[in-house]
């Protein structure tokens, strides 16, 4: 008696030591999972300011390409004194460039500060140009050099869609790293004293078994599970009514509700009365829960 006591008791602890490494690594999975959203989205972050320095650098360089077109025609409208004011002004707007480029990490409050003090400048060289654009003259290299900056700016806007749909991704897995988990499902004929039956064709009852793991992920509450058996030729047994699934609604065997707190909940059942003939073969056995497909298992029954 007191050697079975031992192994009983080493079997507790062993199942335990399980229990612990399963929340471990369950703890770990979704640690990772956030560290890696974190990630990205700093990834996000940083690509957008450099977006906007991208295109800070575009405008600049767009506007002192035109006003070297006109350098000429600035001269003759307003002498040294319009050119002094615009070198003045490049050099400001220069500096800020060079500011922007120095910067390893990108902060918001910094990038809106640069670009406060570009603006500014900006308007400056707008109105210098646009006393030059009035003697009625074009740029059309200034047109396609325009379009290769838009050009620029899709292309990297296209890499931060990509991390944007990273982000979807992660945020996809963490979703269902919330999902219910079962194991140990299994599927048994029951005589009407509640005992196994071998023979399905003599079944008079349908018992699902199965195991809801612990899972700090899983939001705790109200829980309904539904159940479909589906026969070996591939009919729904039972009408227990309809669930909303992926859009619309499916119709299953049976269901029951549970409270789960995120603990583990052993020996679930699940009855289905049988009303109509079974037949020996292959049935599947299907779980939901939470607009979630939770297993999907094959049992074989015999005759």
């Amino acid at each position: 008696m007191e050697k079975n006591r031992s192994k009983l008791l080493y079997v507790a602890v062993g199942l335990v030591a399980l229990l612990i490494l399963a929340v471990i690594f369950s703890v770990f999975q979704l640690t990772s999972l956030k560290s890696e959203v974190n990630a990205a989205r700093a990834e996000n972050e940083q690509l957008q300011l450099t977006n906007d320095q991208l295109q800070l650098a575009n405008e600049y360089e767009a506007i002192n390409s035109q006003f070297a077109q006109y350098e000429n025609q600035a001269m003759q409208m307003g002498g040294d004194t319009l050119l002094a004011k615009y070198t003045a002004a490049k050099t400001k707007v220069e500096q800020l460039l060079q500011e922007l480029n120095s910067e390893k990490v990108k902060s918001q409050k910094r990038i809106s500060e640069l670009q406060s003090q570009i603006t500014t400048l900006r308007g400056l060289l707008r109105h210098y140009i646009a006393q030059v654009d009035s003697l009625g003259k074009e740029n059309a290299e200034l047109k396609t050099e325009n379009a290769e900056i838009r050009n620029q700016n899709q292309a990297l806007s296209s890499r931060v869609q990509e991390v944007s749909r990273k982000n979807e991704t992660l945020s996809e897995r963490m979703t269902l790293a919330e999902k219910l988990n079962v194991t140990g499902v299994s599927l048994t004929p029951l005589r009407k004293n509640g005992k196994t039956e071998k023979n399905v064709t003599k079944a008079v009852q349908l018992m699902v078994t199965f195991t809801i793991p612990q899972n700090n992920s899983t939001p705790v509450g109200s829980k309904t599970i539904y159940l479909r058996i589906i026969n070996p030729e591939g009919a729904l047994l039972g009408d227990a009514g309809t669930f909303a699934f992926e859009g619309g609604n499916v119709a299953c065997t049976a269901k029951k509700t549970i409270e789960y707190s995120g603990d583990e909940i052993s020996g679930v059942t699940i009855y289905w009365d049988v009303n109509t003939t079974l037949t020996p073969g292959d049935y599947t056995v299907e779980l939901f829960a939470d607009n979630y497909r939770l297993t999907s298992r094959h049992f074989t029954l015999r005759k």
